[in-house]
């Protein structure tokens, strides 16, 4: 039996509820992983909707050895005058050879830690995330696209990208598992395709 992941999720106060469900839910049910939620200080934070998280441990490095991945939650809190610094946390992970995965306003995170250096990657659009953090290491690897981008272990997405997000975090994570992600890929396409 393959050994289980560990998957570590960083929310902030206002969360964006809708990006993390598929992915962590698909992590732990189809593909046996452990998720782990992440928060400074380790103090409850309150998502979008009002729902408010207990997490199970604080976003700093030493406290989060055992990720195999981290998934950065978008908050508009990280575009603020003083979002929290995940940047330790976010190296740390890359460079044991995790991965590092960042949606919506999560992305600028990966920025500020300068993951997006060497690595291709997408956000909320080229203009948003340059006003936001202008100037980064990498914006030249910047893809305009409406879906999730992964570059070896670095993996982003827009807000508006949950779906493929998760497809892409899971490929990463998972390269060996193809089947069960072409699976996923169809049932989600499914609903697009006939909703439509």
């Amino acid at each position: 039996m393959p050994e289980q992941k560990t998957i570590g999720f960083l929310f902030i106060e206002g969360f964006a509820d809708w990006e993390y469900g598929l992915l962590a839910a698909s992590a732990v049910e189809w593909f046996g992983a452990r998720a782990v939620s992440l928060a400074p200080d380790g103090k409850p934070v309150t998502g979008i909707s009002g729902f408010r998280l207990t997490p199970d441990r604080s976003a700093e490095a030493d406290e989060n050895t055992d990720l195999d991945a981290i998934a950065v939650i978008g908050s508009d809190l990280w575009f603020g005058k003083a979002p929290p610094d995940a940047a330790e946390l976010l190296t740390a992970i890359a460079s044991r050879g995790g991965m590092v995965g960042g949606i919506c306003a999560g992305t600028l995170a990966l920025a500020r830690a300068g993951l997006f250096e060497k690595a291709r990657h997408t956000s909320n659009g080229r203009d948003w995330i340059n006003d936001h953090e202008a100037g980064y290491a990498g914006d030249s690897n910047y893809q305009d696209v409406p879906y999730a981008v992964a570059d070896g272990k670095i993996v982003s997405a827009p807000g508006s990208a949950p779906g493929t997000f998760a497809l892409a975090f899971l490929n990463a994570l998972y390269p060996e598992r193809g089947s069960d992600l072409a699976q996923m890929r169809t049932l989600f396409a499914k609903e697009y395709a006939e909703a439509s």
